[in-house]
Order: structure tokens, then C-alpha cells, then sequence
């Protein structure tokens, strides 16, 4: 006679190691010789087993849940069966699926309550899904991480990083193998968005080692992608770390595992192109951010589209960067608009439309895009000749920019022209301002010369004061 508690705990005890086949076997080998009624039971746990591979098992959580209420069609008021058909049910039609009833919410089940969460996460209710209680220690240890895994991703669906994160590292700090690895490549890819890429890196370096050397046959496509995604998150790490070269070469990768293993995707083809950007290879930039617009789905399309108008702006191309630039703006729930504003403004700076460039950037400055905002406000003041108002924008930069970044070595570059062209007032600033941007600045590049010029100029005139100081003392 087969008990199915007996059963379903060794089910769960080789889950808990990973062993699949193994659980798979004892479900079946149990349901052969089990009565009706037990069938019945065991049936509808087998469909929370092949929940276990989500989208990719719709047909088999329905042919479960089929059988168990053919067995048993009392079983179609239980619990776990309404969350299951809930969880299937949004699994197949997103935020259109009818939401689990509060009785499956509250069922002393706790297997039914993981289940429910999982429909409401599925569902776009995040935060209905956090609001269901289920003790991690209620579940079987194959749900542990897995409860922690979909907290985090409704967290992350609310905007609350920094939980999601602090739960992606619980979760994978309650697996192993493979599962680890993908816990730590979701906890990175949340502190690169959050900043933070050391922390990235840290996490990432402890991903790579849970692959194995020689996955199976039946694992090889998974591993791959897995494989590849860990290789766009490191190329995004590094380059946020000023690595583009060991970036180029991640990235790379990337594309050649997907290639292998399924289909191209928007993130690699974006980040190659932010990647090739940083290297000065421009025209294979653009070329990477076309590719990626013409992968993105239309959430995506906006940061496609915001890359490659500024890809065009740095070939100097303002009239075409300015069509992809505007297509952005038509977008309200594109969450980096003031920058955008910022770029359509560089844009008309270059088109020499003056006026329609300063209000642009006047707004972008005011709603936040202080340092893209401020550079072409500088640049339309010294068209202008208003030359101090021009070094007060470019000292907000130098404030406000990250140091040795590109807008900051510009801005100190420019401060030291505009100092220069009032004939250096205040020549201890101008030779502070030409020393900062020639340490950053390579002699072939044209800035080097003048930088140079700029600094003994300075220099001179500090020693002139110096000694008609020194003379008037004595």
C-alpha cells in the first residue's frame, strides 16, 4: 500500500540533492501501484513538481492536474489544486489571470500558499504575492530558495533593489550548483543596476565555479545560456569598472554562447555597443545599437533608441541623432528623459540653433541632468562670449562628475580656455584646472598642446606675482 506522505518525502528528498530522475521515478513507481484516491493525491503533487520548470512544463502541469480530478473531482475545490491551476493559468495569460481566491491564501497548506504566491508574482501583483505568508521552514527544502527567488523578483518588480538584492543572496546562499550560480548572476545583474560593480564582480566570481566542466547532453543549452548571461554581466561589471578592453572580450563571448546555444539578445547587443563606444570605435557601435533596436521589444526600445542617438551625436551626425532622440521623448515612463532632453539640446547646440539649445538644456537642468545639461549651457554661453557664466556651468561639471570620467575632463579642459580668454584673473585656478585635465588628456590628442600652453602661461603669471609680491615686501 503506498502512503503519500512516505512518498512525497522522498520525492523531496531528491529534489533537495537535485536529483530529478530520481524523484521523477519514485513519483511514478508510487502512482503505478497506488489506489484511486492516492492517485488522485499524488497526481496533483506531481504537477507542483513539473511547476518546477515554469513556462517550459505548461502542458505537463496541465495533463497532472487533468488527471487528478479525473481520479478524484472533489480534488477541484483543494487548495494546492486551485493554486496550481492559478499558477497555470498565469503562467499562460499574465496579469489577465484570474487571481487565486483568498481561501488558497489562507489554506494551512503551506505547498498551496508557495503556490498561490507564485500565480500572483506571475500575475504582475507583487505585492499581493509578499503579502502571503509562508514560512521558509514550512517548505520543503527544494522551495526554500525558490520562495526566496520569487520574493526577490517581486521586490524587484516594486523597485525595492536593495531587498531583492539582500533575498537573491539568501536564496543563494539556501542552494547549490547550478541554482547558486543563477541566484548570484540575479543578485549581480541587481547591484550593476544599483551602482554597484565591484559588489557585481564579487558576486559573479563566485557564480563561475558552480558551473561544471562537462555539463550533460540534457543540461548543455541551459548551462550555455546561463553561461552567457554570466559573461554579459561580467562585461557590464568591468566596464563600469574602466576595463573596456577585458569588457570587449566578455562580451564577445557572450555573443558567441548565444549564438551557440538559442538566439541573439537586446542586452548583448547593447552592452557591446556601450562597450565599443568606450573603446572609440564608434561606426561599430552604431552598428551593435541598430542590432539591439531591432531586437528590443518595445519596453526596450526606448534605451535603444536613447544609445543610438547618442551614438550618432558622437559621429556627429545631429540631425538623425535628434529623429532617434525625439522618438524617447514620446515615451513618459522612460525613466532617464532628462538626459534625453539633455542630448536633444546637444543636438540643436550643433545645428546651431542657439536658443532652442539653451531652453532645452535649461530644462534638462532643472529636472536633473545636471552635468549633460550644464556642458551645453556652457558651450552656448561662450557662443555667446559670457564667459563667466560659461566657467560657472562648467565648475557645476567638475563638481558634480565623476573624477577621470570623460565630462569631467572636459570640463576642466574648458575651464582652463575660459580662464585663458579673460586673460587668467585668477591664474593658480587656471593652472589647477589645465593640471587635472592634462593628466587625463593623451599627448595626441589636440587638447594636449593647448592644455600645455595654457598651464606655463599660468605658471608664468604665478611667478610674476610671486616676485613683485616678494619685492614689495622688502
Amino acid at each position: 500500500m503506498i502512503d503519500v506522505a512516505t512518498t512525497w518525502q522522498q520525492v523531496c528528498a531528491a529534489l533537495a540533492g537535485g536529483d530529478y530522475d530520481t524523484a521523477f521515478t519514485v513519483m511514478a513507481a508510487a502512482m503505478q501501484e497506488a489506489r484511486r484516491p492516492e492517485r488522485a493525491r499524488l497526481a496533483l503533487l506531481a504537477g507542483s513538481m513539473h511547476a518546477l520548470y515554469g513556462d517550459a512544463a505548461l502542458a505537463e502541469i496541465g495533463g497532472a492536474l487533468r488527471e487528478a480530478r479525473t481520479l478524484d473531482p472533489a480534488l477541484r475545490t483543494d487548495p494546492l489544486y486551485l493554486a496550481l491551476m492559478a499558477e497555470l493559468e498565469a503562467r499562460t495569460h499574465g496579469d489577465g489571470a484570474a487571481p487565486p481566491p483568498q481561501a488558497v491564501r489562507d489554506a494551512p497548506d503551506p505547498l498551496a500558499r508557495f503556490h498561490a504566491m507564485c500565480a500572483l508574482a506571475l500575475a504582475d501583483k507583487p505585492q499581493e504575492a509578499l503579502d502571503l505568508h509562508v514560512p521558509s521552514a514550512d517548505l520543503p527544502e527544494h522551495l526554500r530558495w525558490r520562495l526566496r527567488s520569487w520574493e526577490a523578483d517581486a521586490h524587484e518588480q516594486l523597485g525595492q533593489t536593495a531587498e531583492a538584492v539582500n533575498l537573491y543572496a539568501e536564496a543563494a546562499h539556501l542552494s547549490s550548483g547550478m541554482n547558486r550560480a543563477v541566484m548570484l548572476q540575479e543578485q549581480a545583474a541587481l547591484l550593476l543596476q544599483e551602482g554597484q560593480p565591484d559588489a557585481a564582480n564579487a558576486a559573479l566570481n563566485q557564480a563561475r565555479p558552480l558551473y561544471p566542466a562537462r555539463p550533460t547532453p540534457a543540461e548543455e543549452e541551459e548551462h550555455g545560456l546561463n553561461l552567457a548571461t554570466w559573461h554579459y554581466l561580467r562585461a557590464q561589471a568591468q566596464l563600469n569598472l574602466g576595463q573596456p578592453d577585458a569588457a570587449h572580450d566578455m562580451i564577445r563571448e557572450a555573443a558567441r554562447l548565444e549564438a551557440q546555444h538559442g538566439d541573439p539578445s537586446y542586452g548583448v547587443a547593447l552592452v557591446r555597443g556601450q562597450v565599443l563606444t568606450h573603446l572609440g570605435q564608434q561606426e561599430q557601435a552604431l552598428v551593435a545599437f541598430q542590432t539591439a533596436l531591432n531586437l528590443a521589444t518595445e519596453t526596450d526600445r526606448p534605451y535603444a533608441n536613447h544609445e543610438l542617438g547618442v551614438a550618432l551625436l558622437d559621429l556627429d551626425r545631429p540631425v538623425e541623432a535628434r529623429e532617434k532622440l525625439e522618438a524617447v521623448l514620446n515615451e513618459p515612463e522612460y525613466p532617464y528623459l532628462p538626459e534625453v532632453l539633455a542630448d536633444v539640446a546637444e543636438c540643436d547646440y550643433r545645428l546651431g540653433r542657439l536658443q532652442e539649445a539653451q531652453l532645452a538644456a535649461e530644462q534638462a537642468l532643472a529636472q536633473g541632468a545636471v552635468i549633460p545639461a550644464s556642458l551645453v549651457l556652457g558651450s552656448v554661453a561662450l557662443d555667446y562670449f559670457q564667459l563667466d557664466e560659461a566657467l560657472e556651468h562648467y565648475g557645476r561639471v567638475i563638481r558634480e562628475a565623476a573624477p577621470a570620467s570623460r565630462d569631467w575632463i572636459t570640463a576642466h579642459q574648458m575651464a582652463t580656455d575660459v580662464m585663458a580668454q579673460q586673460g587668467f584673473p585668477d591664474p593658480a585656478a587656471a593652472y589647477a584646472h589645465a593640471q587635472q585635465a592634462l593628466t587625463h588628456t593623451p599627448e595626441s590628442d589636440d587638447w594636449h598642446g593647448t592644455l600645455q600652453d595654457h598651464l606655463r602661461k599660468a605658471e608664468a603669471l604665478m611667478a610674476q606675482k610671486g616676485g613683485s609680491g616678494g619685492r614689495m615686501l622688502n
